[in-house]
């Protein structure tokens, strides 16, 4: 079997590698198996950090409609449910745009939802469990050997 010393490819492929670690601490950006630790550590954090980004997003959005909902007198969940009976189908982002950018037709959209959907009802009270009955408690006989009182 002939031998294979792959010549141009693995030059290639150790060039692409250091490419990636570029500004990194020491040899981390120098020596190429450093280099491939810190390259494979980062791309796993990138991948982690893609998903996290949509579900920190959604949350600063909620936060923003929440704040400018309770100025207008809802709750958040109020105000979601509301435009949802109304009809309205804009998503978080925009409602979280509006509320900074163009608060009077924010409040508009408040208004609506508060028309749409009367607010939370009390919640019925819930029937109370009967008491547990008292535990027996055994009286046991005095032993023969022993003399009464």
């Amino acid at each position: 079997m002939p031998r294979v010393k792959r010549g141009t490819v693995r030059r290639a492929k150790r060039k692409k590698l250091l490419a990636r670690a570029k500004g990194y601490f020491a040899n981390k950006s120098k020596l190429y198996r450093a280099a491939k630790e810190s390259v494979d550590t980062a791309l796993k954090y990138a991948f982690v950090g893609r998903r996290r980004k949509k579900r920190d997003f959604r949350r600063l959005w909620v936060v923003r409609i929440n704040a400018a909902a309770r100025e207008n007198g809802l709750a958040y969940g109020q105000l979601v449910s509301g435009l949802k009976a109304a009809g309205v189908t804009l998503d978080r982002k925009m409602l979280a745009e509006l509320a900074i950018s163009d608060p009077a037709s924010f409040a508009a959209l408040a208004q609506r939802a508060k028309d749409a959907k009367p607010l939370a009802t009390p919640r019925p009270v819930r029937a109370q469990k009967a008491p547990r009955p008292a535990k027996a408690v055994k009286v046991r006989a005095p032993k023969a050997t022993e003399a009464p009182a």
